[in-house]
């Protein structure tokens, strides 16, 4: 064997370069998307005839006529407890999907809990639903940092929100909110987050339902 050929092998370094640049690219574009499906709104909810009718102010409603009911929601929540979405019948409800990854969601909460306080004590019900978070810990923390006292029921997998008909909800589109009326039913819905002042927008009709 000639000396060249006992030579050791090296590694090329322009092959090296490409290499983690392609590494590099691959993971900023995981982390954009990742931002995208946190933050993203609108009003498509994936299809469907829901008969959402879409505002400007990015705020969907339906008339009370055609709204479906809101479907099955129970199970364990967040602080370790119970809820279920039918012991609220009667009352009007806020659902908020939300997952403590989600800087909008981080956002929006101070706001909710404001409103929440506020009108309680009207007949109005605040319910969470915590997606896409693998453990209850960061959604405790969440929830203590941003003062949340009303419950989220713990979803993971977004196994709840599967349940919703067909172009009520984007998984892609968190944080996300609906508004059920006292019979139960859906009546606005919001894919993006909420301003104090735009949550009491979207409840202030369903409230002033009789």
């Amino acid at each position: 064997m000639s000396a060249a050929n006992r030579a050791p092998l090296r590694s090329n370094p322009v092959r090296r370069t490409r290499r983690r640049a392609a590494v590099l690219t691959a993971g900023a574009a995981a982390a954009a998307l990742a931002l995208t499906a946190c933050s993203s709104g609108g009003t498509a909810g994936g299809g469907g005839d829901t008969n959402f009718v879409a505002g400007t102010d990015g705020i969907d409603t339906v008339a009370a006529d055609g709204r479906a009911p809101v479907p099955d929601l129970s199970g364990k929540t967040v602080d370790g407890g119970q809820a279920d979405i039918a012991d609220h019948k009667g009352k009007v409800v806020v659902l908020n999907v939300w997952g403590s990854w989600c800087p909008p969601c981080r956002a929006e909460a101070k706001n909710f809990e404001k409103v929440y306080q506020d009108t309680k004590d009207q007949g109005v019900e605040f319910l969470g639903i915590n997606t896409r978070d693998a453990s209850v810990g960061p959604a405790r923390a969440f929830e203590e940092e941003y003062g949340v006292s009303y419950p989220s029921l713990f979803d993971p997998t977004g196994k709840l929100m599967l349940r919703f008909e067909k172009g009520t909800l984007n998984p892609q589109a968190i944080p996300s909110t609906l508004v059920v009326d006292r019979d139960g039913r859906i009546a606005a819905r919001a894919l993006q987050p909420l301003s104090e002042d735009k949550l009491r927008e979207m409840l202030a009709p369903v409230l002033a339902e009789k």
